[in-house]
């Protein structure tokens, strides 16, 4: 199976609320890194950026999740994060709270920000 059609089972697989939140990821990540490529791993929805790890993303019982979200993107977005867990790496968002795609927006911006970043740097070496 492609990462695509195992990316669409996924989705297909997850509760109404948890979809729409899933595809509305899916859709900022190609909208602010049309390059990026999806993948399917660690059981889980995703996409690569210049062959490196972008972002990860995954519903769950009551939150959805995005990773890896650096220490740098939380603490320069630590207000507006404020009232979402966070831990290592993960930012949560609680399926009874209303979803922030303008959030999100930033946090995958600031991610293909580092993400090119490093990519740059192993370039030079």
């Amino acid at each position: 199976m492609t990462p695509a059609a195992e990316v669409r089972a996924y989705l297909a697989s997850l509760p109404p609320e948890s979809r729409k939140r899933m595809k509305a990821v899916r859709e900022i990540v190609r909208a602010v890194a049309p390059k990026a490529v999806e993948v399917f791993s660690y059981r889980i929805p995703g996409f690569r950026l210049d062959d490196r790890p972008l972002v990860w993303y995954a519903a769950f019982k009551h939150h959805t999740s995005l990773y890896p979200m650096t220490d740098a993107i939380r603490r320069n977005y630590a207000a507006e994060l404020k009232g979402y867990e966070t831990s290592k790496g993960t930012i949560r968002f609680p399926l009874d709270a209303p979803f922030s795609t303008s959030l999100v927006r930033k946090l995958i911006r600031a991610r293909v920000a580092e993400t090119r970043a490093t990519a740059r740097g192993r370039r030079r070496r």
